[in-house]
């Protein structure tokens, strides 16, 4: 907690997070602690930012801190309730900010492109204030090469081959792309999002299309290999088992039917007089990973689907309710918690101000309410609050669960929609791979 501080809350995660809670409670339709609808992202709860400074400014951590907190008051104003963490563990130091998306005051905080844009000015112009100039544009010649790049090119390693295994190690702690976008960010990558995902380590000079690390690297695989990673995990296509999604699928992937063994992705060619690229190649992945599913789910028809799906929803909806519930029951507990310690509190001081003789009374009141008369009561109360903190974290793990496999069976549907059902789709996927396999023959005939 040396380089950590916060404006308009304290500083301790817990307490922050009660007080962010209690102001956007105050002025927002929702609540603070409502997990996300099954469709949508739901309402914005608090902003996270990251100001990091390049090795070669040589700043102090001192100076960065204090550096993000000018920047929050100027860009949000004095009323905008933030924590700020300043990070020394990487070469480059970084400033995490978390905000609140309402002020004190009630002033509604947007993250958007537009106010992205003013973000960054203001933040370019707060570090210029202090003698940092950002974003650099390093030119001309003769300037040496870092150490570390360096090193690697020494050692033979590339910075791909390092965004590779950064992602690899992710993939499997995150659920959404963002997500995965978000702890790259948060270990120093530096990420765009356009038409294409680039992505950049601390010590490179440019950017590398995440599309040009490889198949499994592109973002509709990236999105795959997430949504799709526990759900068809370790299932085997059973030959006595057949449907008529089973055999659209089939005949689909036709004899690439080594992916839904294998799960893994085979390069195959849209168009076979092109060379081979991310944007030339049949999504044969996605519908191998959903072949896996409809074998372990025993999907039936797109009938049987969708009466899932909305069987999901609905389920979803129902537990939502009641985490809510619970969570509104947990709130009240953990309140009457903090009236008990206040009286103890004060009950062992000396001398009382007015203002704590009052405190004083309403913590007795509080606890005569609900029925807080002897210690074993309140051992009672701690227990049931901490006894329900694990029923609503098995809750959010269910709701997670069900939105997962709702988003799986979202996607099934809607692939078969439009593409499996297409008029011509599956011809023409025999007729590209007939085409290929000539191409093959002809490439293994000896040349005389």
């Amino acid at each position: 907690m040396l380089y950590a501080t916060s404006i308009n809350c304290m500083t301790d995660a817990a307490s922050a997070f009660e007080q962010m809670q209690l102001v956007y409670n105050q002025y927002a339709r929702d609540r603070f602690t409502t997990p996300p609808p099954l469709d949508g992202k739901g309402s914005v709860k608090a902003i996270l930012y990251i100001q990091s400074f390049s090795p070669d400014d040589n700043i102090t951590p001192e100076l960065a801190h204090k550096i993000a907190k000018a920047f929050v008051r100027k860009t949000f104003g004095d009323d905008a309730q933030a924590v700020i963490a300043t990070h020394v563990d990487k070469r480059h130091i970084h400033s995490h900010i978390i905000l609140n998306s309402y002020s004190i005051s009630g002033q509604k905080f947007y993250a958007n492109k537009e106010s992205l844009q003013r973000v960054r000015y203001y933040s370019d112009g707060v570090c210029r204030a202090f003698g940092i100039e950002p974003n650099p544009n390093i030119t001309g010649k003769g300037k040496g090469m870092k150490h570390n790049e360096w090193e690697h090119i020494r050692n033979g390693t590339s910075w791909k081959q390092q965004i590779r295994d950064e992602i690899d190690k992710l993939i499997p702690t995150v659920i959404t792309l963002d997500e995965l976008l978000q702890a790259l960010e948060e270990r120093g990558y530096e990420v765009k999002r356009g038409k294409y995902i680039s992505i950049r380590t601390p010590e490179q000079k440019r950017f590398v299309r995440t599309k040009t690390l490889g198949e499994e690297y592109t973002e509709d695989s990236l999105i795959i290999r997430i949504l799709y990673r526990d759900m068809g995990e370790g299932v085997e296509p059973l030959d006595n088992y057949r449907s008529d999604l089973w055999d659209a699928y089939d005949s689909v992937i036709g004899d690439v039917r080594v992916l839904a063994y294998q799960s893994k992705k085979i390069p195959r060619k849209q168009n076979i007089t092109l060379p081979y690229s991310a944007d030339n190649d049949l999504d044969v992945y996605r519908l191998s990973a959903q072949l896996n599913v409809i074998n372990k789910y025993h999907i039936g028809s797109i009938s049987d689907l969708k009466c899932r799906i909305k069987s999901l929803k609905d389920e979803h909806e129902k537990y939502r309710i009641k985490v809510n519930e619970l969570i509104d029951e947990h709130i009240k507990l953990r309140n009457v918690l903090e009236q008990i310690k206040i009286y103890h509190e004060l009950s062992a001081k000396g001398e009382l101000t007015s203002k704590e003789e009052v405190q004083l009374l309403l913590s007795k009141q509080t606890m005569q309410q609900h029925g807080i008369l002897t210690a074993g009561d309140e051992i009672h109360l701690r227990n049931r609050a901490e006894n329900l903190g694990k029923r609503i974290s098995t809750r959010k793990e269910t709701l997670d669960k069900i939105k997962k496999q709702y988003e799986v069976f979202k996607d099934i549907r809607d692939t078969y929609y439009d593409d499996v059902s297409r008029e011509g789709y599956i011809e023409g996927l025999v007729e590209e791979e007939r085409q290929r396999q000539e191409q093959l023959r002809k490439n293994k005939k000896p040349k005389r």
